[in-house]
């Protein structure tokens, strides 16, 4: 597992109809173990690419993810694919469920091609318990609410115990209460569990509750809270 992460002069220009447009310009930032960061900031700003790159799910067109002290950009596919199941979990605002899969099953899917040393079903079943809903083991995404099916993408997310969890607009669907509800589940994972979490937001009021707010504007920080002394 590693601890700490961030990007060394990150660029993502995106091409079409001859124009270059850039959706990331020179991003400097390291987040370290256990923090827990809101990256908030216009639409169109880049919160969500950078997520996606510091994820590894896409590559920056210049410049370096670290993971450590080591670049990863550069690793194969495969290679890619075993680090981010090793090391990240993954919360999107469209919760993105196997439709055919019961609720235990789609938590178990990042393990279905994988050998680990525990016992996949416990391991699920364990983590929806958690998440309150141990009596919707077999139900399909169409019978549960919006946020009981963010519930299962968080469990799904934690179900190999990354090192870090970085959720898209992981409230965004929901209405107040649930928001609240999910966001107290994400809190409580970072200070019982120790994992990282970066979370996009368009919620100033969920930003303010992180413990570091980074702002974004055309591509670029504007603004990072990180050794801001605050009251």
């Amino acid at each position: 597992m590693v601890h700490t992460m961030g990007c060394t002069g990150v660029s993502k220009i995106f091409q079409g109809d001859g124009i270059s447009t850039y959706a990331l310009e020179d991003i400097n930032v390291k987040f370290d173990e256990g923090e827990f960061v809101a990256i908030v900031g216009p639409s169109g700003s880049g919160k969500s690419t950078l997520l996606s790159l510091i994820g590894t799910l896409d590559l920056p067109s210049s410049g370096e993810i670290m993971y450590g002290n080591e670049p990863i950009n550069n690793r194969r596919p495969k290679q890619l694919a075993d680090f981010r199941f090793e090391n990240i979990g993954f919360i999107f605002q469209q919760f993105h469920l196997l439709p055919t899969l019961t609720t235990l099953e789609n938590v178990m899917a990042p393990l279905f091609s994988r050998k680990v040393s525990y016992n996949k079903k416990e391991r699920a079943e364990s983590l929806l318990k958690d998440v309150g809903l141990e009596d919707k083991l077999h139900s399909l995404p169409s019978q549960l609410s919006g946020g009981q099916q963010q519930r299962v993408a968080i469990a799904r997310a934690l179900v190999h115990e990354p090192s870090w969890l970085l959720a898209d607009e992981p409230t965004g669907n929901l209405d107040t209460h649930t928001g609240e509800i999910i966001f107290e589940k994400l809190s409580s994972l970072n200070k019982e569990k120790g994992c990282g979490v970066i979370f996009v937001t368009h919620d100033p009021d969920l930003a303010a509750r992180a413990n570091r707010i980074v702002e974004m504007k055309n591509g670029k920080i504007t603004r990072d809270s990180r050794g801001e002394v605050h009251a």
